[in-house]
């Protein structure tokens, strides 16, 4: 008799925890979302067993997004969009419902869908226009820009699920992972988009001329990972998530985002507690399949609506 009261438990206790980071991060709206995404009949650019629905659906995208981030806020023109443009620092969760949604629209959804996604998303970026201090203009459409928040969101999620993810990639199936990505940041207007993970590591090595860590740029990895507005409750297990990203980050990034640099704790215990944060999210998911790939495309909160 007490297994099934046990089990009973343990399944309720998945249920709220499940349901709470599912509405922390898909937003009011969540619901209505997840069900169009999920539930709409019709042709899909991806199956359920293709690499960027396996990686997607994974709760190491929690840490694949926070890197990135992290590693976009060093192109300084991208910060200076981001900082003039984003709610991030009035409204992190709107931003990041709104950007869960185009992240689980472009790879769950319909085509019809997706394409209506990719659309909107690029109406935003044409919009979105400044002046950078040296008087330089810039636009969220700058294929060159777009490109830079493709790599760097890309590399990310990538190398957090090769870290965390319940069943890394093959090298084949991760260089298909990086041609499947590359259809919505196409769409979006971004050009010499890499199609491999080679063509991946190039891309971000080119872009390295152009990164410093900018007072933007550390204004917003301080705000990311001491300042989130969450309850204290629960943030140690959002510091666990932090530091785990922190730890996937290049050492050359370290000292301009003014990140710690501790080789063998990341090594260790870091990477130890991360592993045991994503299986838990991965466990309370599991309730709900379309539930889990929405809440965990949310990590691509850096980039699809960075103007919003």
């Amino acid at each position: 008799m007490a297994l099934p009261l046990i089990d009973r438990t343990l399944d309720g206790a998945r249920a709220q925890l499940g349901e709470a980071l599912f509405s922390r991060v898909a937003g009011p709206d969540g619901a209505r979302m997840r069900d169009r995404i999920h539930g709409t009949p019709g042709p899909r650019r991806f199956s359920a067993d293709d690499p960027i629905a396996r990686v997607h659906g994974d709760a190491s995208m929690f840490i694949g997004g926070m890197r990135a981030l992290m590693l976009q806020a060093l192109h300084p023109v991208a910060m200076t969009a981001v900082s003039e443009h984003s709610g991030y620092r009035g409204d992190m969760w709107g931003r990041l419902n709104r950007t869960a949604t185009f992240l689980a629209a472009t790879t769950f959804a319909t085509d019809e869908h997706a394409d209506q996604a990719v659309a909107a998303v690029r109406r935003i970026h044409e919009r979105i226009t400044g002046t950078m201090p040296d008087g330089t203009p810039y636009t969220a459409a700058d294929p060159h820009l777009l490109r830079w928040v493709h790599v760097a969101e890309i590399d990310s999620f990538l190398l957090a699920h090769q870290t965390y993810g319940a069943h890394p990639l093959s090298a084949d199936d991760a260089d298909l992972y990086v041609h499947q990505a590359a259809h919505t940041a196409e769409a979006l207007g971004a050009t010499d988009v890499p199609h491999t993970v080679a063509e991946l590591a190039a891309a971000l090595a080119s872009y390295r001329p152009e990164l410093r860590g900018t007072d933007h740029a550390r204004e917003a990895v301080r705000y990311l990972l001491w300042k989130p507005p969450l309850p204290l409750a629960a943030r140690p297990p959002y510091g666990v998530l932090g530091a785990a990203a922190v730890g996937l980050m290049p050492a050359w990034t370290r000292l301009p985002l003014r990140l710690p640099w501790l080789p063998v704790t990341e090594r260790t215990a870091v990477r130890v507690l991360g592993g045991l944060s994503t299986s838990t999210i991965r466990w309370a998911m599991s309730v709900d399949r379309g539930a889990a790939d929405q809440l965990r495309a949310s990590a691509a909160a850096p980039g699809a609506d960075a103007a919003d």
